[in-house]
Protein backbone atom coordinates (compact mmCIF):
# COMPACT_ATOMS: atom_id res chain seq x y z
CA UNK A 1 0.00 0.00 0.00
CA UNK A 2 3.01 2.34 0.92
CA UNK A 3 4.56 1.90 -2.34
CA UNK A 4 1.28 2.21 -4.11
CA UNK A 5 0.68 5.84 -2.56
CA UNK A 6 4.44 7.09 -3.08
CA UNK A 7 3.90 6.21 -6.56
CA UNK A 8 0.84 8.52 -6.96
CA UNK A 9 2.35 11.02 -5.29
CA UNK A 10 5.31 10.80 -7.56
CA UNK A 11 2.93 11.10 -10.96
CA UNK A 12 1.16 14.03 -8.90
CA UNK A 13 4.30 15.83 -8.40
CA UNK A 14 4.83 14.96 -12.31
CA UNK A 15 1.28 16.34 -13.59
CA UNK A 16 1.94 19.69 -13.19
CA UNK A 17 3.93 21.50 -16.86
CA UNK A 18 5.92 24.09 -14.85
CA UNK A 19 7.36 21.06 -12.67
CA UNK A 20 8.07 19.06 -15.83
CA UNK A 21 9.91 21.77 -17.16
CA UNK A 22 11.92 21.85 -14.40
CA UNK A 23 12.66 18.39 -14.67
CA UNK A 24 13.30 18.72 -18.22
CA UNK A 25 16.17 21.07 -17.25
CA UNK A 26 17.17 18.40 -14.91
CA UNK A 27 17.06 15.11 -16.15
CA UNK A 28 20.43 14.98 -17.98
CA UNK A 29 22.41 15.14 -14.31
CA UNK A 30 22.62 18.74 -14.40
CA UNK A 31 22.64 21.10 -10.93
CA UNK A 32 21.23 24.17 -11.68
CA UNK A 33 20.33 27.05 -9.11
CA UNK A 34 17.56 28.45 -8.87
CA UNK A 35 18.39 31.68 -10.87
CA UNK A 36 18.86 29.28 -13.54
CA UNK A 37 15.72 27.70 -13.58
CA UNK A 38 14.18 31.31 -13.54
CA UNK A 39 16.11 32.57 -16.30
CA UNK A 40 15.06 29.24 -18.43
CA UNK A 41 11.36 29.22 -17.83
CA UNK A 42 11.00 32.85 -17.91
CA UNK A 43 9.41 33.02 -14.17
CA UNK A 44 9.65 34.56 -10.86
CA UNK A 45 11.61 33.05 -7.75
CA UNK A 46 8.74 32.73 -6.35
CA UNK A 47 7.20 30.50 -8.67
CA UNK A 48 9.94 28.49 -9.19
CA UNK A 49 10.96 27.98 -5.66
CA UNK A 50 7.38 26.59 -4.57
CA UNK A 51 7.54 24.44 -7.42
CA UNK A 52 10.81 22.80 -6.50
CA UNK A 53 9.68 23.04 -2.90
CA UNK A 54 6.96 20.01 -4.10
CA UNK A 55 9.63 18.51 -6.20
CA UNK A 56 12.15 18.11 -2.93
CA UNK A 57 9.47 17.47 -0.80
CA UNK A 58 8.11 14.60 -3.15
CA UNK A 59 11.95 13.21 -3.16
CA UNK A 60 12.22 13.59 -7.01
CA UNK A 61 14.77 16.59 -6.60
CA UNK A 62 18.05 17.32 -3.92
CA UNK A 63 18.81 20.46 -2.84
CA UNK A 64 22.05 22.01 -1.32
CA UNK A 65 22.53 25.59 -0.28
CA UNK A 66 25.53 27.88 -1.56
CA UNK A 67 25.53 30.76 -0.01
CA UNK A 68 21.73 32.34 -0.64
CA UNK A 69 21.57 30.50 -3.47
CA UNK A 70 20.05 26.83 -3.31
CA UNK A 71 21.05 24.35 -6.05
CA UNK A 72 19.19 21.00 -7.65
CA UNK A 73 19.66 18.14 -9.50
CA UNK A 74 17.38 15.09 -9.69
CA UNK A 75 17.52 12.52 -6.90
CA UNK A 76 18.35 9.42 -8.29
CA UNK A 77 18.12 7.48 -4.91
CA UNK A 78 14.00 8.41 -5.36
CA UNK A 79 14.08 6.94 -8.88
CA UNK A 80 15.97 4.01 -8.10
CA UNK A 81 13.10 1.99 -7.56
CA UNK A 82 11.21 3.13 -11.21
CA UNK A 83 14.32 3.25 -13.53
CA UNK A 84 12.77 3.87 -16.71
CA UNK A 85 11.23 6.86 -15.47
CA UNK A 86 14.04 8.85 -16.26
CA UNK A 87 14.37 7.85 -19.34
CA UNK A 88 10.18 8.09 -20.12
CA UNK A 89 10.41 11.58 -19.06
CA UNK A 90 14.08 12.32 -21.24
CA UNK A 91 11.92 10.52 -24.79
CA UNK A 92 8.78 12.51 -24.07
CA UNK A 93 10.24 16.06 -23.37
CA UNK A 94 13.26 15.37 -25.63
CA UNK A 95 11.83 17.42 -28.53
CA UNK A 96 8.94 19.64 -27.40
CA UNK A 97 8.37 22.51 -28.01
CA UNK A 98 8.18 24.13 -24.84
CA UNK A 99 11.31 22.83 -23.22
CA UNK A 100 13.52 22.68 -26.46
CA UNK A 101 12.73 26.82 -25.86
CA UNK A 102 13.66 26.35 -22.01
CA UNK A 103 16.70 24.40 -22.91
CA UNK A 104 17.78 27.17 -25.21
CA UNK A 105 17.09 30.40 -22.50
CA UNK A 106 19.05 28.21 -19.86
CA UNK A 107 22.09 27.36 -22.42
CA UNK A 108 22.10 31.35 -23.30
CA UNK A 109 21.85 32.19 -19.48
CA UNK A 110 25.02 29.64 -18.57
CA UNK A 111 27.35 31.25 -21.33
CA UNK A 112 26.47 35.03 -19.61
CA UNK A 113 26.77 33.74 -16.11
CA UNK A 114 30.42 32.68 -15.88
CA UNK A 115 30.75 36.38 -15.73
CA UNK A 116 28.27 37.13 -13.02
CA UNK A 117 26.86 35.33 -9.99
CA UNK A 118 23.82 34.63 -9.82
CA UNK A 119 21.34 37.21 -8.78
Amino acid sequence: MIFVKTTAQLFKALGDETRLRIMALLVNDQELCVCDIMAALELPQSTVSRHLSYLRNTGLVDDRRHGVWMYYKINRKKIEHAPDLLGLLKAMLFGAGQTVEDKRRLKEHLSTKATRTCG
